[in-house]
């Protein structure tokens, strides 16, 4: 234990010396925001003429009556995009940025487990992840108060709560085969076309209704508010998604235990 508590604070270090961190949760804080102005032109069509492009995307996106639940329907689908992105690309610098600031030959010397490395930069991405979740729920939260949504329930906020959770924490799960793209390709920059390609893939999936098979579709689909689309999950969505988890950790203690890292 002490290993991976001496690599897990290494990681922790890292972050704390950069700038990626604060520019991650500042991107999440945004995305919330442009939620909220959507809504807000949305209650106020009369403005919509006003805002010139963003006003035109709310009128196309026809995000119904400005309530919370109509808010939080739009900040889960937020969160699925986001997620993917945002989580693939924490997942990319973690793990690539060893290779492309040149410091996996000195991170490998440390007398420590190479599977206490891999674990404690999958435990940081968890973390980081689960943080800006956080942020993102309770800064929407605020956001919505600000505009002054109607309908505010306890109930239809645990009813979002809850399916939120399920889509962040599908979404930080498929983090780890983009970790395996990273130390495979030895950068972050493939790792980062991996996870846009996942991203396009997953939309072409779900017009062919291929959506509830391909692991990066899932979370889209939960995400989806009950009754407006015809795709539903069963077993074998997530038994593919837990899959594809585990064989993107698997692939990825195995490069780090087994991958010649000389060059």
């Amino acid at each position: 234990m002490k290993g991976i508590t001496a690599t897990f604070w290494v990681e922790i270090i890292k972050i704390r010396k950069s700038k990626i961190f604060w520019l991650s949760v500042l991107f999440f804080l945004f995305v919330a925001l442009m939620m909220g102005i959507l809504m807000f032109v949305s209650k106020y069509p009369e403005i919509a003429g006003k805002m010139g492009m963003v006003g035109t995307k709310a009128s196309m996106l026809r995000i119904g009556e400005a309530n919370w639940t109509n808010f939080f329907n739009l900040l889960n689908q937020g969160i699925a995009g986001i997620g993917l992105v945002g989580y693939g690309f924490i997942t990319s610098w973690v793990f690539g940025r060893e290779y492309s600031d040149h410091t996996v030959k000195d991170l490998l010397a440390l007398p420590v487990s190479r599977e206490y490395i891999v674990m404690s930069k999958m435990i940081v991405i968890v973390i980081w992840c689960i943080l800006l979740s956080i942020l993102y729920f309770f800064f929407g939260l605020l956001v919505g108060k600000m505009i002054g949504l109607t309908d505010w329930s306890g109930e239809i906020v645990w009813h979002f709560a809850g399916n939120y959770t399920a889509v962040c924490l599908l979404s930080i799960l498929l983090c780890t085969p983009v970790a395996f793209v990273a130390s495979y390709a030895r950068g972050y920059l493939v790792p980062l076309g991996f996870v846009i390609l996942t991203l396009i893939v997953a939309n072409f999936t779900g017009l062919v209704g291929l959506g509830p098979y391909f692991p990066w579709s899932i979370p889209g689909i939960i995400s989806i508010p009950t009754g407006k689309e015809e795709i539903f999950l069963n077993t074998a969505s997530y038994i593919i998604l837990i899959a594809t988890s585990l064989l993107g950790l698997y692939g990825t203690l195995a490069w780090w235990k087994y991958a010649d890292h000389k060059n």
